[in-house]
């Protein structure tokens, strides 16, 4: 993204700030959080991507943030707060890609999310802060306040003046490459309707050469579709979901309950019997 100094000068804010969180929506830390920021910024908008993600589940956090934050303006501040070391002495950090502004725990949230060229930053807590800080809920008391000013003008570099030296990154695994050919990748999510997210792509395997292709996963082969009503109601299947990755399903269904899956849970891609070709040059083509 270029040099620091660009990359703040460059910051122009759009007035959205988005909110990932743990909190659920049965207590009031959402709503308290959004209180303070429309307080200092009362022009922001504020999207929810999601505050359903189980407690002190960073690196589900981290899946929701990856897939969402593109879709939205240049300018947007997204803010992620899946925080189990509240109140310790980690860092918080204020990251720059893209033209969008990212404030998140220095927990590994952020790692999937930025590339190479982003900028991150190691947020000045008294810089932002309200003015009593609780130690259990930086959410409302320092991201809050941070997100508004972002939002409201301030430049990145009045409130994180330095880059942050080290960052915790988290491991993702990815899809490998199998011997005999084709490719096995981990569930990396399970949505809401029980559909299983592979961390497959359409990078890897394009729908349009997986034709006569396979999933296999615990014990069973299942068809490569293009879409649910390909196979018949309640018949498990493979497709290429909204997130762009390969994903286990159950037409009108339940695939994580029925077959018993879940993060982590390996899952092949191979090409069926009589499919002509090396199943990884088909997957490029």
């Amino acid at each position: 993204m270029g040099s620091s100094t660009a990359s703040i000068a460059s910051w122009a804010p759009s007035g959205i700030v988005t909110l990932t969180t743990d909190f659920g929506q049965r207590d009031c830390f959402v709503g308290v959080m959004k209180g303070v920021l429309l307080g200092l910024a009362p022009r922001a908008v504020v999207v929810d991507l999601t505050h359903e993600v189980a407690a002190q589940d960073v690196r589900a956090a981290a899946f929701h943030l990856r897939h969402a934050w593109s879709w939205f303006p240049e300018g947007t501040v997204h803010v992620a707060v899946v925080d189990p070391g509240v109140g310790s002495e980690r860092q918080i950090l204020l990251a720059l890609q893209d033209g969008h502004a990212f404030l998140a725990p220095d927990n590994g949230l952020l790692s999937g999310v930025l590339g190479p060229r982003a900028e991150v930053r190691s947020l000045e807590l008294a810089r932002v802060a309200l003015p009593e800080v609780s130690r259990t809920f930086h959410g409302r008391d320092v991201f809050a306040p941070a997100a508004a000013r972002l939002a409201g003008g301030v430049g990145p570099g009045t409130i994180a003046a330095r880059l942050a030296a080290e960052w915790v990154r988290l491991e993702w695994p990815g899809p490998r490459a199998l011997a005999g050919g084709g490719f096995q990748a981990p569930v990396q999510h399970v949505d809401r309707f029980g559909n299983a997210v592979t961390a497959l792509t359409r990078t890897e395997l394009d729908p349009g050469c997986a034709q006569g292709w396979l999933a296999r996963t615990r014990g069973r082969e299942l068809p490569l579709a293009a879409t649910y009503s390909d196979v018949q109601p309640g018949q498990a299947l493979a497709l290429l979901g909204s997130f762009g990755c390969w994903e286990i399903a159950v037409r009108e269904g339940d695939a994580a309950r029925s077959l018993g899956l879940a993060c982590g849970e390996p899952v092949e891609f191979c090409p069926g019997p009589g499919t002509a070709g090396p199943p990884t040059e088909r997957a490029r083509c």
